[in-house]
């Protein structure tokens, strides 16, 4: 045969080969790719919506413990069907569940952002107009004074639309979490199953990159969105009248949302082209030895080969199993210390690093996504890299996670020293006065009002009124004030003095950075933590178990620690709270914390978490050493016959010792 004759064979060979299976649907890294944005897309939202938690907070009057609750509910419906996946496995058409999870989540985002259409206008006390003879937060000693906020404006507050906002979020988050059951769990098994043996660590370790770096976006963009007044379609530059500094300041929180669900939509789409079965990847090494690929066909799931009431009733002695083994189920308890204090941190360390050390929330989302979440995510890599670099068997897994969370420990003490008290508020702290101050008791101050302004002899008052001042200086251009003179309970020089609007501040910045360097050092040493813990519980358990060890333990990452421990952070913060606000008759979300008592309880969780997994990791390691203990003593004690006379069998003992510290 000459070499044109072979040149037309392979062209025709070619040519029989089918369009679609040319297509970029049947390829496993355009699936990859579209894998890696779409769960990029999905953590954005979740990032976001922790980047935003205090904006909502401050928007629609929550509690730091709802504010928890709506961050944790997303775990909710992700929960309740998690459990499916393993049974469902390849019996469906993953490809398509996955962009139809994606369609919902996406549908979960935009719903997300509803309530700022179907409220109204933000109103904050001591809205001010750009009329000159406008007097609102002043101290005006007519007795004709009215409150801003009277019955019938009340009446038109709690409307339907303003309840029904906490519902409406809880239902996006439930959505959110239901959306997001088939997309990581069906998108890696897809992964596994048509990429070569060579790329699969590669395709996933993509992934993983990925999963870490997503929530970190999700912050930037919280602090790029939330720089935008929450109003902003709905009023002119010059009629917003708060600077970002404000207590009183509302970002554009449902900006990122429209954002996320346009993204979400946008990656789902390609899912409903890809087949359910596509070619498997080739490369050079997997076709010099097609033999050998034949012979090492993966059995089959025996999970494939149940019903759904076998499968339900085989969980609980596959749990019960999986549960009696005392390294898997110490591993799995101290990681979930760790999510615990992940979990909560998330939630409300922006809120933290706003209040203690005066911060705005945009800076404080961007210390969190550009500085906290990136130094986890190296730590992660280094310590799979070290792992590899040094061979680590599973007593130095146990090791390694023990030294890890103790120099965690000794980095997160500090922190608890690291703060300020509250500024002195005069009538709220550092002693509470009930009723109104004797120089502005003639002022008729609403009782609801809260206008924090810093008076010229650095005490804060919590509106001008409460400070006596009875004339303002506004801006020409804009309706933003500028300072408040005349203010009866300020004396500066020995007459009145004047204030200047916001608040204060805590007097903690140059402790920022500091906080920020063992903060993100303490992020950087837990997470090393991460992949040798993993390791251990994939070497400890029965390879039959293994894919329900795994699921086991995010179920128990989210009913232990992603599910109640923002709650439990929210409650904790509650508890030091010295002035809630107040809007017709009822508690909205708080004014004033004891910053002592918030740090402690606070950063004193996170510490309580940390002891905890280093207790489950050193019992760990004091297993591993016992059950190596007996295990050499059993090894030396075995004997071989050799002309009849027993002789101990050093070479056997040798490699059962090995064996064992591997």
């Amino acid at each position: 045969m000459t070499a044109s004759d072979l040149q037309l064979n392979s062209d025709s060979q070619r040519s029989k080969v089918p369009a679609r299976c040319r297509s970029p649907f049947n390829s496993i890294k355009f699936f990859v790719l579209c894998h890696g944005m779409l769960q990029l897309a999905q953590l954005l939202v979740s990032g976001y919506l922790k980047s935003s938690i205090s904006t909502i907070e401050r928007r629609y009057g929550f509690s730091s413990q709802k504010s928890g609750i709506l961050a944790s509910f997303n775990e909710v419906g992700n929960t309740v069907l998690i459990v499916f996946v393993s049974f469902f496995g390849s019996r469906i058409h993953r490809p398509r569940f996955i962009g139809g999870g994606a369609l919902v989540a996406s549908l979960a985002a935009l719903m997300m952002s509803l309530p700022h259409f179907i409220s109204g206008p933000y109103k904050y006390t001591d809205h001010i107009s750009k009329s000159k003879d406008d007097n609102s937060g002043l101290c005006q000693l007519e007795s004709s004074f009215q409150t801003p906020l009277s019955n019938h404006s009340c009446t038109q507050q709690e409307s339907h639309s303003q309840q029904g906002v906490f519902p409406l979020l809880l239902l996006g988050q439930l959505l959110l979490g239901i959306g997001g059951v088939p997309i990581q769990p069906f998108g890696i098994s897809y992964i596994d199953d048509y990429a070569s043996k060579r790329n699969s660590p590669l395709y996933l370790g993509i992934l993983l990159a990925v999963t870490s770096i997503g929530p970190a976006f999700g912050f930037l963009m919280g602090s790029y969105m939330l720089r935008f007044y929450v109003d902003i379609d709905k009023m002119s530059k010059d009629q917003i009248g708060l600077e970002r500094r404000d207590p009183r300041w509302v970002g554009a929180w449902w900006l990122g949302f429209l954002v996320a669900a346009s993204f979400l939509f946008l990656t789902s789409l390609p899912y409903l082209f890809f087949p359910r079965q596509m070619p498997k990847e080739e490369t050079g090494g997997d076709a010099t030895e097609p033999r050998a690929q034949e012979e090492k066909k993966p059995l089959p799931d025996p999970v494939q080969e149940l019903t759904l009431p076998q499968f339900l009733k085989s969980l609980p002695r596959i749990a019960l199993r999986t549960l009696w083994n005392p390294i898997y189920l110490l591993v799995v308890l101290a990681q979930v210390h760790l999510a615990a204090m992940v979990a909560g941190l998330a939630t409300f360390m922006a809120k933290f690093i706003e209040r203690q050390f005066t911060q705005t929330t945009s800076f404080s989302n961007m210390m969190i996504g550009g500085v906290s979440i990136p130094l986890a995510v190296l730590g992660i890599v280094l310590g799979g890299a070290l792992m590899r670099r040094l061979s680590v068997s599973t007593r130095g897994s146990a090791l390694m996670c023990t030294a890890a969370i103790l120099m965690c420990m000794l980095t997160a003490l500090p922190l608890l020293l690291l703060g300020c008290s509250t500024q002195r508020v005069t009538g709220i702290y550092p002693t509470k006065q009930n009723g109104s101050l004797g120089c502005s008791s003639g002022c008729s101050c609403p009782t609801e009002t809260f206008n924090p302004v810093c008076g010229s002899d650095g005490v804060e008052f919590i509106s001008p009124c409460h400070a006596g001042c009875t004339t303002k200086l506004q801006d020409n251009n804009t309706i933003k004030v500028l300072n408040y003179t005349d203010c009866g309970c300020i004396k500066f020089n020995g007459s009145h003095g004047y204030a200047l609007p916001g608040t204060c501040g805590s007097g903690c910045k140059h402790l920022l950075l500091p906080f920020m360097v063992l903060s993100a050092l303490t992020c950087f040493i837990a997470s090393f933590s991460q992949t040798p813990s993993y390791m251990m519980i994939l070497r400890t358990v029965r390879p039959e178990d293994k894919s329900f060890a795994v699921g086991v333990q995010y179920m128990l990452f989210r009913v232990l620690a992603f599910l109640p421990a923002p709650v439990l952070y929210g409650v904790a913060i509650d508890t030091t709270c010295i002035l809630w606000g107040k809007k017709c008759g009822r508690n909205t979300s708080c004014h004033y914390y004891n910053m002592d008592l918030f740090r402690q309880r606070f950063l004193g969780l996170q510490v309580l978490f940390v002891c905890g997994a280093f207790v489950c990791f050193l019992l760990s390691l004091l297993v591993l050493r016992h059950r190596a203990g007996q295990q050499g003593q059993q090894a030396g004690q075995r004997y071989t016959v050799v002309n009849g006379v027993k002789s101990p069998d050093n070479n056997t003992a040798s490699k059962e010792l090995q064996s064992m510290a591997a």
